[in-house]
């Protein structure tokens, strides 16, 4: 069979994997003899730990297959060797269990049974450094495969030697019991206790200058922002200060953890003044300042943050002021655009903001963008919000006739991946735009024969009415030119079953904009003529005798005016 590698490739990586082995063999040598001299060892002639050691050296060149059989190794006389292993004071001895655990966390696919934990919560409490250093790493594989229960961890008291361990001033022991305490803070009831005592030392531990250290200390420190209480608490032990500064790491990690925390305490917004506090702007310019990240989860995060953010009023004037826009729409041509997009409709929602953006050409990038993602419901959907918003002023309905935003809204219509609820945004967003006479005529010369068609097949969907009346209500402000006659002429039979069920309907909404469409359309001839005789005009006929004997009625009982009316 091929292996679809050169030959050059295929003989380094012969002999890395000879190499690879060799080098197994010998650490398994190694091993082995360690374990040998141990067992035959003066020290060992108490029962347990001689059976336990003795196991450990016959089994130990086999168990890289503790998969296949773990219950002979989770057995009671494993437990207690183990136990007296762990209890004993010879530092050797603890590291042998320790060890242990270590291989049954990379193994393990089973549950640890709870009595498994007593020998870790003493080698936690180890006076040895790398004792402590090995066994928290084999904690951190259990949590992470969940072979442990993370609320047991707690009960036993395990986190107060985890915590110890911060001030080891060992980097790879302050490493392994952050990442306890982060497995840890994704159990909601471990939270209060992590959040009581563990707060302060890992935000000093966030400062380390050992960018593993810092990273790991950051890492913990975002699981604890996902609950109101825990946020509140370290607001309270001054995190934010910390972690605006972590934006400026040089590790995109750090970068990645700190502005993920703050978004998450943006989200509470009794905490914008403390976010704002820091003086000179300093977190908005930050936040920008990542936005032009190489990184592109950083970039998008940032945006993510500033949108959460701009939900507060200041803090838009704020990022109007520091000249957003400009790294927002370089956001626009990445592969990954939905957090620029979102940002920017939030920012276009607040009628002072958009002479701004007209005037920095957003609506320019806004065309191009929906011509390259007509499949994407986020990027329409903020999209045509913007473009509506930004039509307010006829600075901005110019700009949008100049653009591609009308084609590219047009051209989502087509698309047959959008949901129904996108859909209803696009012909919503249109109708709106049709207000404006310009754009209205804009639109009439710019739709295609295929978008016609497919309003006229929205315009009968009765699943989604309201996805019907948008579609009957643009078709009714479309400009009957000759050639928009000659688009629309093929789906006269269909629309006129179409606008019966319009005229049909018990809402009155739908009765006048069927007519409403009905007029417009038979500005074409060909219209008039099908119209005439059919069932259509006969329900015409109907609605106009109904609506003139409601109207006779309510002249006799000669309703008060609105204005006399108490509401």
């Amino acid at each position: 069979m091929a292996t679809g590698f050169c030959g050059n490739c295929s003989r380094l990586l012969k002999e890395f994997t000879a190499h690879f082995r060799n080098v197994y063999r010998e650490i398994e040598q190694q091993i082995r003899e360690v374990f040998r001299e141990l067992s035959q060892c003066t020290c060992f002639r108490t029962t347990p730990e001689r059976i336990f050691l003795r196991r450990m050296t016959q089994e130990f060149p086999s168990l890289h297959l503790l998969y296949e059989d773990e219950t002979q190794l989770l057995d009671q006389e494993s437990l207690r060797g183990l136990n007296s292993l762990a209890s004993s004071e010879n530092t050797d001895l603890q590291m042998t269990a320790a060890m242990y655990y270590l291989h049954l966390s990379h193994h393990l696919k089973s549950p640890l049974p709870d009595a498994f934990m007593e020998p870790v919560m003493a080698l936690l409490l180890s006076t040895d450094l790398n004792v402590q250093k090995t066994i928290s790493l084999s904690l951190v594989n259990l949590l992470v495969k969940n072979n442990v229960c993370k609320e047991l961890v707690i009960e036993m008291g395990m986190l107060v030697p985890i915590l110890e361990l911060f001030q080891s001033g060992d980097a790879t022991g302050q490493c392994h019991s952050c990442a306890c305490v982060t497995m840890l803070a994704s159990s909601e009831s471990n939270r209060e206790a992590i959040t009581t005592d563990g707060i302060i030392p890992l935000l000093a531990l966030a400062k380390s200058y050992d960018p593993q250290v810092q990273q790991s200390a950051t890492w913990a420190l975002l699981h604890l922002t996902q609950s109101e209480s825990s946020i509140r608490i370290l607001c309270q032990a001054g995190a934010i200060p910390v972690l605006v500064l972590l934006l400026q790491s040089s590790d995109s990690e750090v970068q990645f953890y700190s502005c993920t925390a703050l978004c998450n305490i943006a989200a509470v917004q009794e905490h914008h003044p403390k976010l704002l506090s820091i003086g000179g702007h300093f977190l908005l310019k930050s936040l920008l300042t990542l936005m032009s990240s190489p990184v592109q989860k950083n970039s998008n995060q940032a945006c993510r943050c500033l949108e959460t953010l701009s939900k507060n009023v200041l803090i838009q004037e704020q990022l109007m002021d520091l000249d957003c826009v400009l790294p927002l729409k370089a956001l626009l041509k990445t592969s990954s655009p939905e957090s620029a997009i979102t940002l920017l409709s939030a920012l276009s929602a607040r009628p002072p903001n958009n002479d701004i953006l007209v005037s920095e050409g957003l609506l320019d990038e806004i065309g191009q963008l929906l011509h390259h993602h007509r499949c994407s419901s986020v990027i329409i959907t903020h999209s045509g919000k913007i473009i509506t918003d930004l039509c307010s002023s006829c600075e901005g309905q110019q700009a949008v006739m100049e653009s591609l935003c009308l084609s590219g809204l047009l051209s989502a219509l087509q698309s047959s991946t959008l949901s129904d609820e996108t859909l209803l945004h696009v012909t919503t967003h249109l109708h709106h735009l049709m207000t404006w006479d310009p754009l209205k005529s804009t639109l009439s010369v710019t739709i295609t024969s295929d978008q016609v068609s497919r309003l006229v097949k929205l315009l009968g969907q009765t699943e989604y009415p309201q996805l019907s009346y948008n579609s009957a209500a643009i078709i009714s402000k479309l400009e009957m030119t000759g050639k928009m006659a000659q688009l629309l002429r093929p789906h006269y039979i269909t629309m006129l079953e179409y606008l019966l069920v319009f005229l049909k309907s018990k809402d009155v909404n739908f009765q006048q904009l069927g007519i409403v469409t009905i007029l417009n359309l038979k500005k074409d001839e060909d219209f008039s003529s099908l119209l005439a005789n059919s069932k259509l005009e006969l329900q015409l006929w109907m609605v106009h005798v109904q609506t003139e004997e409601t109207r006779r009625l309510l002249q006799k009982i000669e309703p008060l005016s609105p204005s006399s009316v108490n509401l």
